[in-house]
């Protein structure tokens, strides 16, 4: 095996806490604004460093007259927005390891993570998530404090509201303490101490709660703080991703400790129309968002489509030059500059107007879909890690960039492939261990400290990373033939009638595919073709539909190898979503749901009463 560190002559980052890097950036940039949040379709609340600093005092004192002390665990169950950043702030500066959870599980689920964690105090943003934690603390057998950020006009007794939480801390113990007495006791956290315990999503199994320590994240920010060409001051971003996912949380340190406004929408359902006010410069995404803006982006038809389909011929030609170092000139140039002015800044504008860069994470990005945004002159810097990891291991940036890949491996951090092509990983970044589970953390961090990530992956002559998939998807047919299915899938999904993909055949005799549509472009198409039809779940069971879409998928796939290809598809009414649990709540699918909700359809696949159009 070969160990692989393209950053080993650089040297070691000396360990630090992330108090370290908060009182840091409160020191630099104190009258700077720091969060900015959505208050109407126009307005944004601004909050500065130096309120940034008195909010978070407040809250570790508060903590302190509430019995929550140094190695107490405290949740937090939010929607982000400032509140969330606020109290992730006060836990650290207390002491208190706090434990965010995602605010689209469920009451049961939710109990797990409050028990596991043995936590005794839980922030939640509304009244909604204020009685999913009443339930789960029934669940429970400690007793554990609620505090909630709305402003809500009657709360249950025992329960406290943000303001008067506040206040708690103001009347007990500010006045005795003084703002140099605070930074000291903040600043006693140890590199080694954990910061924070993480549930994974559990696409399998129950989830673990991942313990990284200060030194974990704080050392994978200040190495991203190398990669990214961020300006205190000039440049900002929207924080959309679940903060109780190490992505976002990493990142908004990082834009943080760097002076960056990190502006927060008002949900997910308004993030586009937010982002017209934010203004982002550099956006933390996921794949799935990628995919939407794209697929929004080729739903046209007629003269539009016809537009959109010869300005990204003009963006696919420049980025054949631009990936080598040179710019199109001449011809080119005037038909780009065209395309720019008639499509292209539409795009742009859809996200702000004044995005730079973007980065994703969390998941495979479609190499076309990566080279699209690209030649559109919106780069995508794609990245790699793992909760475990706090997360970055690996990442492509302006200086070396390669559309595929994931980058190569960040400083101080070491990787190997496994015989078995497993990804290994070793640096600063890896976790401390699974809480209260010895045995799950030896069985993936070995005696030299080698991390198993469980995806598999190999690395180019140049040391770039190229993720194949996750070990645990790999399917293995009936004829023995190992498939990665992801990047089939994420080949589908820049095609405009294809929302989702699930490929299916793990000791089947072949592959099949199942398809969610997507809706527009679909319905568009049927009513060209006189198909008539009264709901969605009657379009994508008629036979005409499936055959069209079945040309569209296998004329995608004519390069794969026979066993490779799947032989028949399934139109899926139903989208895969976080609330129907096809989706963990950072958008990845959960397969064996998958299988195991569509087991019917995918049964018929195999027994002969579908329609086998796509066997050759």
């Amino acid at each position: 095996m070969t160990t692989l560190s393209y950053f080993a002559d650089e040297s070691v980052l000396p360990k630090s806490t992330l108090t370290e890097l908060f009182f840091k950036a409160v020191d630099e940039h104190g009258s700077r604004v720091a969060f900015e949040r959505m208050i109407s379709e126009i307005e944004l609340d601004s909050i500065a460093y130096t309120e940034v600093f008195s909010f978070v005092k407040r809250i570790s004192l508060a903590l302190e007259s509430h019995g929550i002390t140094r190695g107490d665990r405290a949740a937090i169950l939010s929607e982000n927005r400032p509140e969330w950043a606020l109290a992730d702030y006060g836990c650290l500066c207390a002491g208190v390891i706090d434990v965010p959870i995602y605010p689209t599980l469920t009451s049961s689920q939710v109990a797990y993570a409050l028990k596991d964690s043995g936590a005794k105090l839980v922030f939640v943003s509304s009244y909604e998530q204020m009685i999913k934690v009443l339930e789960a603390v029934v669940e429970c057998s400690q007793e554990i404090q609620i505090v909630v950020f709305d402003s809500l006009s009657e709360l249950p007794a025992g329960i406290s509201s943000w303001v008067e939480f506040l206040e708690s801390g103001a009347a007990s113990l500010l006045p005795a303490i003084s703002d140099e007495d605070f930074r000291r006791s903040a600043l006693e956290a140890r590199p080694d101490d954990v910061a924070t315990i993480i549930y994974t999503s559990g696409t399998t199994g129950d989830p673990k709660g991942v313990m990284l320590t200060h030194n974990n994240i704080s050392s994978n920010v200040q190495v991203c703080s190398t990669l990214l060409p961020i300006v205190a001051g000039l440049d900002n971003t929207v924080s959309f991703l679940p903060l109780s996912h190490i992505l976002q949380r990493t990142a908004d340190y990082l834009f943080f400790g760097t002076g960056c406004r990190i502006g927060y929408p008002r949900s997910m359902p308004t993030l586009i129309k937010d982002m017209g006010v934010i203004r982002p410069t550099v956006v933390v995404s996921v794949p799935r968002i990628y995919e939407k803006i794209y697929n929004n982006v080729m739903d046209a038809s007629g003269i539009k489509k016809a537009l959109i389909n010869w300005a990204a011929g003009v963006a696919d030609r420049a980025a054949d030059l631009r990936l080598t170092g040179r710019e199109p000139s001449g011809l080119l140039a005037l038909q780009y500059g065209l395309a720019d002015r008639l499509v292209f800044s539409k795009v742009k504008a859809g996200v702000g107007g004044r995005v730079k860069l973007f980065l994703s994470g969390g998941g495979p990005l479609a190499p076309a879909l990566n080279r699209f945004f690209y030649s559109i002159g919106l780069t995508i810097l794609e990245g790699y890690g793992l909760t475990e990891t706090s997360p970055v291991t690996n990442a492509n940036t302006l200086e070396h960039f390669r559309i595929g890949s994931v980058g190569k491996p960040a400083p101080n951090t070491e990787i190997k492939i496994a015989q078995d092509g497993e990804i290994l990983i070793r640096g600063p970044q890896v976790m401390k261990g699974y809480y209260n589970k010895p045995e799950a953390t030896a069985a993936v961090i070995d005696a030299e400290g080698w991390f198993a990530t469980g995806d598999i992956g190999e690395i180019d002559g140049e040391g770039f990373l190229y993720i194949t998939d996750r070990k645990k998807d790999l399917i293995v047919t009936g004829g023995g033939k190992n498939v990665a299915p992801q990047p089939i899938e994420n080949r589908l999904l820049t095609n405009i009638f294809v929302e989702q993909a699930v490929m299916v055949g793990d000791r089947r005799p072949y592959l099949v595919l199942l398809i969610v549509p997507a809706r527009g472009p679909l319905e568009q198409w049927a009513s060209q073709n006189d198909i008539e039809w009264s709901g969605f779940e009657e379009l994508v069971s008629n036979n005409t539909v499936l055959a069209h879409v079945e040309g569209e998928v296998l004329g995608m796939l004519s390069d794969l190898a026979s066993f490779e290809t799947p032989k028949k598809i399934a139109l899926l009414s139903e989208e895969l979503t976080i609330e129907n649990g096809m989706l963990t709540p950072t958008l990845k699918v959960k397969r064996r749901q998958v299988e195991e909700h569509f087991g019917g359809i995918i049964d018929r696949l195999y027994t002969g009463d579908a329609v086998d159009k796509t066997a050759s």
